[in-house]
């Protein structure tokens, strides 16, 4: 409850929108400062500008300190590499583009968290319930980041049936659930188990935080 009532005065910081640049760093924790290889040119991700990334690693602290993350839709893993430098004990990231995860395991191999690191490649969408069940405990704090493009197209009726009900179902007691879209498109209140306790806006992004109801 007191992460909550912190939630509710947390500020954004004032940015452009921009496109992150290719490459990245890690802004906190033990890797604070370390480069981070960025998504090539013609993959369709778009990565957090580092103003955003910063403040939610900030907000977010306390779940990133020896808990499960789990990086969905991750492209080269900046926001879990972030919670496992701030203490994460292991993070899963999830990507199905291979030119991006090859990026993705050179990230994690130059800061030699291998041991704390797992991929999940292809279709995040297939066996999603079974990923999660061998995880063999909860997830503290999920990051879901899909493309804009696939976003805009989202039935929301079926992403509550095939991401967010398995994700509810595997979400600890007072585990997160860090949803972001673009601002323009209309989330419902309620993804089957998680409500929305606040939602902010970064330039052209929604960051949504969502919680078990």
């Amino acid at each position: 409850m007191m992460f909550f009532s912190r939630l509710q005065h947390w500020e954004p910081p004032n940015i452009s929108g921009t496109i992150a640049a290719t490459t990245m760093r890690i802004h906190a924790g033990q890797f604070k400062g370390r480069s981070l290889l960025g998504p090539p040119d013609s993959a369709n991700t778009r990565p957090m500008t580092g103003l955003v990334k910063k403040s939610l690693s900030s907000m977010l602290a306390a779940w990133m300190d020896d808990t499960l993350v789990l990086d969905l839709f991750c492209g080269t893993g900046t926001m879990g590499l972030e919670a496992i430098s701030m203490g994460a004990r292991r993070c899963c990231f999830a990507e199905r583009d291979r030119a991006v995860i090859h990026r993705l395991q050179r990230n994690i191999e130059s800061l030699g968290v291998e041991d704390r690191s797992t991929i999940w490649s292809g279709d995040l969408m297939l066996g999603l319930p079974r990923r999660l069940a061998v995880l063999g405990e909860p997830a503290d704090l999920v990051f879901v980041d899909p493309p804009y493009a696939d976003v805009r197209r989202w039935d929301w009726d079926k992403q509550i049936a095939t991401l967010f009900e398995p994700l509810g179902a595997h979400l600890a007691a007072d585990g997160l659930v860090v949803l972001r879209t673009p601002k323009r498109v209309e989330c419902p209140e309620t993804l089957g188990p998680v409500t929305t306790k606040r939602t902010k806006h970064y330039g052209d992004m929604a960051v949504i935080i969502l919680g078990l109801s």
